[in-house]
């Protein structure tokens, strides 16, 4: 596919990477031409340098044969104004990033009058992101499937467990039938197991399980899962203000540390039901006041990826609490990568995750399947999949054990009329199946490509 992306900022190079790897034709725009020039080398793509809101500069970049533009400027009337004249001259699906809320309010208005096919909130992905964490604070990752009934949950299994020195196929039938596992990472190598794959206590697994029966599985083998009550975000962020309605609307008692006066009285309109403490989060008396050493969860979200790590490691000192990083640099999360900070949230890779999706569903007619769900896992070195399955995929009507599947490649849960099925050898896939796939496989558009050829 030919794709255009306005604005080569954090989201619009994770973008360019991760397309690009896909094998798609980029182009990038951007009124900076060290960004341009910068960006167009370290991916190998077509830079074109001036304002996206230019008709001739939309054209120098192709908008005539591109099949989609993406618009991720740091401005969501940029953004937006991008899109319709991309749509008047070329025709083209659109995606624009929309962050504001007052905007993202009449979000529905908005795509429908400007012709978007899709739009993306980071800052509100990013809080979705980390509500899913709170609710689950024994894991390390949660990714939700067939819209939140199955989840996709990474834990590491401890010491004494019973999962320890067990197989696979054991595991099912001496300790819960409901859950598979579909991924483990033992040390640096990650494995898609077969059932004599055979478990180790520290290993780190992702297992799919329903909603409803999450909890009880952390209790059989031995992870404690504490619920929260009482959270402490730090930085008064856009995602702190997402993040604490949701939050709040799930009965959590949520205080937020800013060190803006403006932005604390701002703060305080918008969330009357929150605590808004105006200060500073990296003074140790103003935590301590604050009983860091009893909150069941905080989470860092200032502008500063340092204040955020050293936070989140005093925190790991004096408290128990879950902790929770927003990080925006790849080059520091490698320096942080054995550091115990807790679970780290990128708002431009959960992005580039969503509209990598929305690119995936646009190759593929919805007569063989459709990709519903996209995540990236351990560091991109599988992923995690959501198929609706068309009338007319090849792998509609047949037996799993029939079909010739991929190596790595697992067909962890079908939702099927309001049931999870864990699927067999004998299990049917049935058009309008939601099928959630694991692989480390690349490039999955549809059902289909789970088949080898």
């Amino acid at each position: 596919m030919n794709i255009i992306i306005a604005g080569c900022g954090k989201v619009g190079c994770a973008l360019a990477e991760q397309l690009n790897a896909e094998g798609h034709e980029i182009s990038v725009i951007d009124t900076d031409p060290q960004v341009v020039q910068s960006v167009s080398s370290r991916f190998d793509v077509m830079g074109v340098e001036g304002n996206c809101i230019s008709y001739h500069v939309q054209t120098e970049a192709g908008i005539s044969q591109a099949d989609l533009l993406i618009a991720v400027t740091d401005r969501d009337e940029i953004n937006m104004l991008t899109c319709l004249i991309a749509k008047k001259t070329g025709n083209c699906q659109t995606i624009a990033r929309v962050r504001d809320p007052e905007y993202y309010q009449e979000i529905n208005y908005i795509r429908e009058e400007l012709g978007l096919s899709m739009s993306i909130n980071p800052e509100l992905a990013a809080a979705s992101e980390i509500s899913r964490l709170i609710q689950v604070p024994s894991a390390l990752e949660v990714d939700t499937f067939a819209k939140g009934r199955v989840s996709l949950i990474k834990i590491q299994i401890p010491e004494g467990s019973v999962l320890d020195n067990i197989s696979i196929k054991d595991m099912a039938v001496k300790v819960n039938p409901d859950v598979l596992i579909c991924i483990v990472q033992r040390e640096k190598e990650v494995m898609i197991p077969g059932g004599d794959f055979v478990l180790k206590s520290g290993d780190y697994i992702s297992v799919t399980v329903a909603i409803s029966k999450i909890n009880r599985f952390l209790n059989q083998i031995g992870v404690k899962a504490k619920q929260i009550r009482n959270v402490i975000l730090a930085g008064g962020s856009t995602i702190s203000y997402y993040l604490a309605k949701q939050l709040l609307a799930a009965k959590v008692n949520v205080k937020i540390v800013e060190r803006s006066l403006k932005r604390c009285d701002e703060l305080s309109d918008l969330l009357p039901d929150a605590m808004i403490i105006h200060g500073d989060v990296t003074e140790r008396d103003l935590l301590m006041e604050e009983n860091i050493e009893d909150v069941d969860a905080v989470v860092a979200l200032t502008d500063s990826d340092e204040e955020n790590v050293l936070l989140s490691l005093f925190v790991n000192k004096v408290s128990k609490a879950k902790r929770m990083v927003k990080i925006t640099r790849d080059s520091f999360m490698e320096v942080i990568d054995e550091m115990p900070v807790g679970n780290i949230v990128s708002p431009k890779n959960i992005t580039a995750e969503y509209i990598a999706r929305y690119v995936r569903s646009m190759q593929n007619s919805y007569d063989s399947s459709n990709v519903e769900a996209l995540y990236r896992l351990i560091d991109g070195k599988a992923e995690a999949l959501e198929f609706i399955v068309g009338p007319n995929a090849k792998v509609a009507n047949q037996e799993i054990y029939k079909l010739n599947i991929k190596s790595n490649t697992l067909l962890c849960s079908i939702y099927r009329n309001g049931r999870i099925i864990r699927p067999s050898g004998r299990e049917y896939i049935r058009p309008k199946d939601s099928i959630v796939v694991v692989t480390t496989q690349k490039g999955l558009n549809g059902i289909d490509d789970i088949i080898k050829k």
